[in-house]
């Protein structure tokens, strides 16, 4: 039944996205230029709900029963000798080697290169090939961040070095992490990531980057030495956590189906699926590391953030964040934010400081308020189920523990839209790791011949990035009714109180489209 319900997720993907075709009058970012159709923003808004509303339905109508996150189809890649023997070893050294080199790269090119960002490696490096590219490569293809994380990999060094003269030690103090502090630490520091992305003026600046980029590498090699390697990558470095619920997007898998390992792990995006002597931990690099049982496998898209119970409030935070503020960023672009902007320099004439003024204070007030708004919107549509399951003649937990229990269901919709905004500044703004790559100083200098290429704005369109933005989103919300079902399903024991359950969330899901559809469509002013 399972493998149905797949089969009619593909069935739903591929007929509804003709939908997306009906689109308006939109800027594609990027591009400076105005891409036009025929139809008003109105037609394409509706198109787009109804495609939600549909895949609501006709889940509704053939999804049925409990799905458990272990009951979908894989490939184990490792079966394979050979593909062991390489992925486990020359590529993973080869993929760590360089990743060592591109760190130590990018600090150097911070503080030694030219100060002006288009010549200098490392504002390229950071904001467009690391933190764009290494979102659609973790959460499409698999968790590359578990492997060439240079923080992970030095910490790894140091504690072989340790080894080697003190066998009897661990590199650590070993102090208690507590348990109620979570992944807090990662919300606060992706919170101050995202500010220096979109608040701080300077943050392009190479010396800048690289001084930041030293910090935190002091707050993490620090949190590892204190806490542990492990204890403060799964609660504390940031991307560790972020990359690691991303990944259950992905086609690939890791799985440690190692009892004696996994009960020693407890990680937060750890999922023990049996309950019993065969406990396995799915997408836990740090018991994959370990376990002498393990697999790498292909499995359906999407299919294990379903894997995934109730999550730690902490962890439904950092979820909110990541989706508010990639909506931000592109809220930011619009017109109407830009005229906000400009009132708030009205009013702070007196404030010139280039960290400190109007445009300062108000991007760094709208980072907050978003998932502020966010948080509050997604609680009263968690109430709204509630009362509808309870009017129903059904049991339901309250509104803060169906936030953990769902939220999953969103990542689908934060994914879509960092596909949707960032594709065309991928294609274009990243091509400039080829001139880079020969001059990464900016002094002059042409190690590989290319230190010549410009930049070419032809390799795409706006025609193009535009509907691959619609669909993006349109497909992603229908990925995200059709996960919201599944945990419903597994919540409310399926029948007509699952499905009833799940119209506040089907309401939740067409109001976000609109409003991301509406968002892509308006003029980017940059």
């Amino acid at each position: 039944m399972f493998k149905k319900s797949l089969c009619l997720l593909a069935f739903l993907t591929a007929t509804l996205l003709p939908l997306a075709a009906l689109a308006p009058p939109a800027y594609a970012h990027g591009f400076g230029e105005r891409y036009d159709l025929p139809l008003p923003l109105t037609y394409f808004v509706f198109a787009g709900a109804a495609a939600v509303v549909l895949s609501f339905v006709v889940v509704g109508l053939f999804v049925r029963g409990q799905h458990e996150g272990s009951g979908y189809p894989r490939v184990n890649l490792l079966a394979a000798p050979v593909v062991d023997a390489i992925l486990t070893g020359p590529v993973t050294w080869l993929l760590r080697a360089a990743s060592l080199f591109l760190f130590f790269l990018v600090i150097a090119t911070g503080l030694f290169g030219s100060e002006r960002p288009v010549n200098n490696l490392t504002p390229t490096f950071v904001w467009i090939i690391w933190w764009v590219g290494m979102g659609f490569v973790v959460s499409l293809l698999g968790n590359l961040w578990a492997v060439v994380n240079p923080w992970k990999i030095l910490f790894g060094l140091a504690e072989a070095v340790f080894h080697r003269f003190n066998p009897e030690w661990e590199l650590t103090l070993g102090m208690d992490y507590a348990e109620r502090v979570g992944v807090w630490p990662s919300v606060a520091l992706f919170f101050a990531f995202v500010w220096v992305e979109n608040a701080l003026p300077e943050a392009a600046a190479p010396a800048l980057l690289a001084w930041l980029i030293i910090a935190y590498s002091i707050v993490t090699l620090g949190g590892m030495y204190l806490f542990g390697k492990h204890q403060w990558l799964r609660h504390g470095e940031v991307f560790t956590v972020i990359y690691g619920f991303l990944t259950r997007f992905s086609i690939t898998e890791v799985r440690a189906n190692d009892a004696e390992v996994c009960d020693e792990c407890a990680g937060p995006l750890c999922r023990d699926e049996s309950g019993g002597e065969d406990r396995s931990c799915v997408d836990c690099y740090e018991c994959f590391e370990y376990a002498g049982d393990r697999e790498l496998n292909l499995r359906p898209p999407a299919i294990g953030l379903h894997s995934l119970g109730s999550m730690p409030v902490g962890l439904t935070a950092l979820v909110l964040l990541v989706l508010s503020t990639v909506t931000f960023d592109g809220f930011s672009d619009t017109p109407e934010w830009a005229a906000a902007l400009g009132w708030a320099l009205s009013l702070t004439p007196q404030l010139t400081s280039p960290y400190f003024n109007g445009l300062v204070i108000a991007n760094t007030l709208g980072l907050a308020l978003f998932p502020l708004a966010f948080a509050g919107i997604y609680w009263g549509f968690s109430a709204m189920m509630r009362w509808v399951v309870e009017r129903s003649g059904g049991s339901s937990p309250a509104a803060p523990e169906l936030m953990t229990a769902f939220v999953f269901s969103l990542v689908p919709i934060a994914l879509a839209y960092h596909f949707a905004h960032y594709l065309g500044f991928l294609l274009i703004q990243g091509q400039l790791i080829i001139p880079l790559a020969s001059d990464p100083f900016g002094n002059g200098a042409d190690l590989f011949g290319t230190a010549g290429y410009v930049v070419n704005i032809a390799i795409t369109n706006a025609r193009f990035i535009w509907i691959f933005a619609v669909i993006s989103i349109v497909v992603g919300h229908i990925i995200a009714v059709y996960l919201a079902h599944l945990r419903a399903n597994a919540i409310y024991g399926g029948g007509s109180v699952a499905l009833k359950s799940q119209l506040p969330m089907l309401a939740l899901m067409v109001i976000y489209t609109v409003a991301s559809l509406w968002i892509i469509s308006r003029p980017i002013t940059e």
